[in-house]
C-alpha cells in the first residue's frame, strides 16, 4: 500500500518522549560528551555585536585575521552557538565566524524582517569580523533557513563571495512548497520557572531524535536566557529567538527568489542528510534542472535535517573536503 505524502505540510506531532524532551532525563546536568567535544568548545571565539540596519547583530569569531573568510549561517529559531563545536576544527587554515540573525540568540529583534535584510547582516557580520580581508573571497556555509538567505545572497551579491554551501536545503517545485508559517504564530513565547524545566522542553525542529544528547544539551543552553516576571524580582528562564518573527516577516518579491538557483553568481555546493524530511526526491530532481553540470551534491548517511548534530564530524569532514578541492582553482 502506498501513502500519499502532502509534502507542503508538515509533518505529524511526534508522540515519542525522546523526540519532545530529549534532555528530560537529565534534570539539568549535562549529557556525558566525548573528548573532541570539550577540546572544541574550550578555543572559545571572539563574542562581538555589530550594527545593522539598526540592530546589534551577534556574531562569533574563531582563527586569524588575513586568512580565508568562511562565515556559518545557522536554521531557524537557533543561534550562532549551533557551530562553537564546528567552528574550531577549520580555525587554524580560516577566519571563521558565525552569526545570529536578528530575532535569533542574543541578536536584537525587529519590527519587520526579510530575506534582503538578513542577508546584509550576513555581508555587514563578515564584513566586521575581517573574513573579506584575505586576497582569496570568503565562502559561505548556510543550513535550513539559514540556505534561503544563502540562496538569496548568491543571486544578489554572489560576486562577492567564492563560493556558498548549502546545508539540508534544496529549493522544491512550486507545487511542494510550504503552506502558511513554518513555526510560530506570533503568541508570547512559553517562560519557565527554572533552567532545568527550560532544558527539559527543549527539542529540534523539525521533529526528530538525536543520539548525540551532549550537542543537543549544547545548543539548548545557548538558546535560553534568564529574565525577571513582571513582579521584577521572580526569576523566569525563555528563549532567546523572536517568536513573532515569521508573521513579521516580509516575503514580497522574494518567493521566487530564493529558489533561483539558475541566477547565482556563484558556485554553489549542497550537503544534505540522507534520512533528512526536508531533502525530499521531488527537490534534489529539481534542484538538478537549475544547477551547473558538476555542481557537488553529498548526501551525508545516517543523518538527518540537523546533520551537524547527528553527524559531527562528518559534517566536518565533508566541507573539510569541499574547501580542499572546490571551487575550482
Amino acid at each position: 500500500m502506498t501513502v500519499e505524502r502532502d509534502l507542503t505540510q508538515s509533518p505529524p506531532k511526534p508522540t515519542d518522549p525522546a523526540i519532545l524532551s530529549p534532555l528530560g532525563p537529565f534534570a539539568g546536568a549535562k549529557p556525558p560528551a566525548p573528548a573532541w567535544f570539550d577540546k572544541a568548545i574550550a578555543r572559545e571565539p571572539e563574542r562581538r555585536f555589530v550594527e545593522v540596519e539598526g540592530a546589534r547583530i551577534e556574531t562569533l569569531i574563531w582563527g586569524d585575521e588575513g586568512k580565508p573568510g568562511l562565515l556559518l549561517m545557522h536554521v531557524n529559531g537557533a543561534h550562532a552557538d549551533w557551530y562553537s563545536f564546528i567552528a574550531p576544527f577549520f580555525a587554524d587554515h580560516y577566519r571563521v565566524a558565525a552569526i545570529s540573525w536578528s530575532g535569533m540568540g542574543r541578536s536584537d529583534w525587529r519590527e519587520r524582517y526579510s530575506l534582503d535584510l538578513f542577508s546584509r547582516e550576513a555581508l555587514v557580520a563578515a564584513e566586521d569580523a575581517g573574513l573579506f580581508l584575505s586576497a582569496e573571497k570568503p565562502i559561505f556555509v548556510a543550513h535550513s533557513f539559514g540556505g534561503d538567505v544563502g540562496i538569496w545572497l548568491a543571486a544578489n551579491s554572489g560576486e562577492r563571495l567564492k563560493g556558498m554551501i548549502l546545508l539540508d536545503n534544496v529549493p522544491r517545485p512550486p507545487e511542494m512548497r510550504w503552506k502558511g508559517q513554518p513555526n510560530s504564530d506570533g503568541r508570547p513565547a512559553r517562560v519557565h520557572p527554572s533552567l532545568e524545566a527550560a532544558l527539559a522542553r527543549f527539542r529540534l525542529m523539525p521533529p526528530q531524535g538525536c543520539e548525540n544528547l551532549y550537542l543537543v544539551d549544547h545548543i539548548g543552553r545557548w538558546s535560553i536566557t534568564e529574565d525577571v516576571a513582571e513582579d521584577g524580582t521572580t526569576p523566569i528562564f525563555r528563549w532567546r529567538f523572536d517568536p513573532g518573527l515569521w508573521p513579521k516577516m516580509d516575503r514580497t518579491g522574494s518567493l521566487e527568489s530564493e529558489h533561483d538557483l539558475s541566477a547565482a553568481k556563484c558556485p554553489l555546493a549542497m550537503i544534505w542528510g540522507a534520512q533528512s524530511q526536508l531533502v525530499p526526491q521531488e527537490g534534489l530532481d529539481f534542484t538538478r534542472q537549475f544547477i551547473p553540470a558538476g555542481t557537488p551534491m553529498i548526501a551525508l548517511p545516517d543523518a538527518q535535517h540537523h546533520l551537524m548534530l547527528d553527524q559531527p564530524l562528518a559534517t566536518v569532514a565533508a566541507v573539510r573536503a569541499l574547501l580542499s578541492a572546490w571551487p575550482a582553482r
